[in-house]
């Protein structure tokens, strides 16, 4: 990756709301995800994403959803479980046209049951759209 390109994509990271320290778990990773928004946003907040196994709460969550993965609003309610209160989730969907597309209509739908607000919604690399998705205060779980 060039610089200007590792940059772009840090930047991506960070309007995506990513800070430094922040500890970020990533559910649903498969071979399909984007390597260089994964790099960014370790870059972003200067630590390794943590998987599904991480035993604590965390600032965030990068949730990489497909069509075929399950029921979206069940990943919501159980990523809101990792979160610190007032953390956030970004939802990774492939884009249209590319296998395991979600419709948009679905992901305000689950992101609505699952009690979460979308604040943000960006092209996220080629393959993939992101949604940022925030808990009301009070929401997230504290394991």
């Amino acid at each position: 990756m060039s610089a200007a390109a590792d940059h772009a994509e840090t930047n991506l990271a960070v309007r995506l709301g990513f800070e430094p320290d922040q500890v970020v778990q990533e559910i649903g990773y498969d071979e399909d995800v984007d390597q260089e928004l994964r790099k960014a946003i370790e870059q972003a907040t200067g630590t390794d994403l943590v998987n599904e196994e991480y035993d604590d709460v965390a600032d965030a969550v990068v949730l990489w959803f497909r069509e075929d993965d399950g029921d979206l609003t069940d990943a919501l309610v159980d990523a809101i479980a990792y979160m610190e209160e007032g953390g956030s989730i970004l939802l990774l969907t492939p884009k249209a046209g590319r296998n395991g597309y979600v419709e948009p209509s679905e992901i305000g739908q689950a992101s609505a049951m699952a009690g979460l607000s979308a604040t943000k919604a960006v092209n996220a690399g080629k393959d993939w759209n992101g949604s940022r998705l925030i808990t009301p205060k009070g929401v997230a779980n504290k394991r």
